[in-house]
């Protein structure tokens, strides 16, 4: 009799068997291998049936250091998904995901959580106070060609000295950051400054599609009437749905994660040079 763990594994290479063997057949394609006894075959490592993975050997040590260096490329580092593709697309490492996590677990690597936050969000919902209105994306974040669809919101970063906040505009085909503004408040004069940019990047022609949820700056006539005058149309999520604009949802999670969380800036300058750096080499 056989273990049946051992049907459909893979017996390692050795100098009897230098290409391994698919034991498909089970226990006859064990008795096929030369010199080996079936008892050996099945305990004794490393030929046995199955192995705990945090058992096995860690990988070649010259990736440790490309593991690293991958890493340290954000400042909050990055999760072994992200580091293991980066292996495979700049290196073309074979590598398994969970190969990389035990590397960064070995090396004491480990990437910065999403902590509970120690203060109430920011929301810029104060009810119907202008215009609102449907829902035209209808959480359809897929874009086929630039300046098809956009969209915006405002998330805010607590430090020492006080509060910032940043709006920026997602182009949904690719997800690229078309233009953004970072202020002391989340008032209107920051808005008229992202729809600046808005309009410089925008080509001539396009008629996008821009999303946002239901806060006031949204509803504010002013904000309206520049989209309506630049053939912009404009949708909102239902009121209180944030999946509504999962997309920009996304985009701030990742950004604090990589950028923002367990660091703290002197001055609120220095933490805006710095958000323009990470937002110039995100898009080099």
């Amino acid at each position: 009799m056989t273990d049946k763990a051992a049907l459909g594994q893979i017996v390692p290479k050795s100098p009897d068997c230098p290409e391994g063997l698919f034991l498909k057949d089970g226990i006859e394609g064990l008795l096929s291998l030369p010199h080996h006894s079936v008892d050996m075959l099945l305990t004794d490592p490393p030929y046995g049936t199955t192995r705990n993975f945090w058992d096995v050997p860690l990988p070649l040590p010259e990736l440790w250091e490309a593991v690293e260096e991958v890493f340290s490329r954000t400042p909050n580092g990055c999760g072994h998904r992200q580091v293991a593709m980066c292996l495979r697309a700049e290196l073309g490492v074979r590598v398994a995901d969970k190969t990389v996590l035990k590397v960064m677990r070995e090396i004491g690597l480990r990437c910065g959580i999403r902590r509970r936050r120690g203060h109430r969000a920011y929301s810029s919902y104060m009810g119907r106070v202008g215009e609102t209105f449907e829902n035209l994306l209808g959480r359809d974040f897929s874009a086929s060609r630039p300046w098809e669809k956009l969209a915006t919101d405002v998330t805010e970063f607590v430090q020492p000295w006080g509060k910032a906040y940043l709006a920026p505009v997602l182009d949904l085909c690719g997800n690229r950051v078309v233009s953004w503004s970072i202020s002391l408040s989340p008032n209107m004069e920051q808005q008229e400054e992202m729809l600046a940019g808005l309009w410089e990047a925008m080509p001539e022609g396009a008629t996008p599609l821009l999303h946002s949820d239901m806060g006031w700056q949204y509803q504010h006539s002013g904000y309206v009437g520049q989209l309506r005058s630049h053939g912009v149309r404009q949708s909102m999520s239902r009121k209180g749905n944030c999946l509504d604009n999962a997309c920009v949802e996304g985009f701030f999670g990742h950004l604090k994660d990589e950028f923002y969380r367990g660091r703290e800036w002197a001055t609120f300058e220095g933490f805006m040079r710095d958000l323009e750096a990470y937002r110039s080499e995100e898009h080099t």
